[in-house]
């Protein structure tokens, strides 16, 4: 499936005033060069406006790109179909401590996984509902929260059993997790409690802290409110740990589809 074009927006330097990036060609040792890349998607998401550049590059390159930057243990900004979002792998340790570091994020609060397809989800998760109800609400604005595997990286939220796990409806998304071949612990990227973002210049604060921050413009109708959060862990029942922006619809589907009904924690 044929992705995006791309086009590599230069070089960005931090510290001081922000200098205007010339656009130009992803070279191939621009992976090489430890300094923040500004990476822009074309067009930028299904919901954004189309841009128009004269100078493209191969979805491959960009991709490559960011795959490195994940596989050498970086943080990554990433377009997702809801806001945007900051990524590691959920497998390197480091990596995690990192991406808490960078949102200045309280230790106990856990981070969600994302995945590039429903059968990656029985790797990580023990799953106690059908692979349909999985299949209607994914690829979607839904993070399901499941009771974790011990495949999952023991060092990725060890104070819960459970884990949150997203696959984006967004192109970009499904392929990066699939090109690294492992989960990626995904969070909004914002300074912890600020509010999420829907432009890549939104968290402009943080993108010396990154690797790469892929630009895919402006996300969603700008309600800014993340994924719908549902907790499947109990059989038969659910439970909302966040609103978000699909709950009447995900609560439709699980009520009236699959007959399940909210978990009150009652014995």
């Amino acid at each position: 499936m044929s992705l995006f074009g791309f086009l590599a927006a230069g070089l960005m330097k931090f510290g001081g005033s922000h200098n205007s990036a010339v656009a130009r060609r992803l070279e191939p040792d621009m992976c090489k060069v430890p300094k923040t890349k500004l990476l822009r998607l074309l067009p930028p998401t299904s919901n954004g406006p189309v841009v128009h550049q004269e100078t493209h590059t191969d979805d491959s390159e960009i991709l490559s790109c960011t795959v490195k930057a994940l596989k050498d243990g970086h943080i990554v900004a990433v377009p997702t179909d809801t806001i945007y979002g900051l990524a590691c792998l959920a497998q390197n340790t480091e990596a995690v401590k990192k991406i808490y570091g960078v949102k200045e994020r309280n230790g106990q609060k856990p981070l969600a996984i994302c995945v590039g397809e429903i059968q990656d989800i029985f790797q990580y998760c023990k799953v106690k509902v059908k692979e349909e109800l999985l299949r209607d609400l994914l690829p979607g604005p839904v993070t399901l929260v499941l009771e974790r595997s011990e495949e999952l990286n023991t060092n990725l939220n060890p104070f819960t059993s459970l884990v949150g796990v997203r696959i984006p409806d967004h192109a970009f998304m499904r392929r990066l997790c699939q090109m690294c071949g492992e989960p990626l612990a995904l969070t909004s990227a914002n300074i912890s409690s600020q509010t999420s973002t829907v432009e890549v210049h939104e968290f402009q604060e943080l993108w010396s802290k990154l690797a790469v921050v892929v630009d895919g413009g402006p996300i969603g109708d700008k309600t800014r409110q993340g994924s719908t959060v549902i907790d499947l862990s109990v059989l038969g029942k659910y439970r909302v740990i966040r609103p978000g922006c699909a709950l009447s619809a995900t609560l439709d589907m699980l009520e009236h589809k699959y007959g399940m009904s909210e978990d009150s924690g009652e014995e």
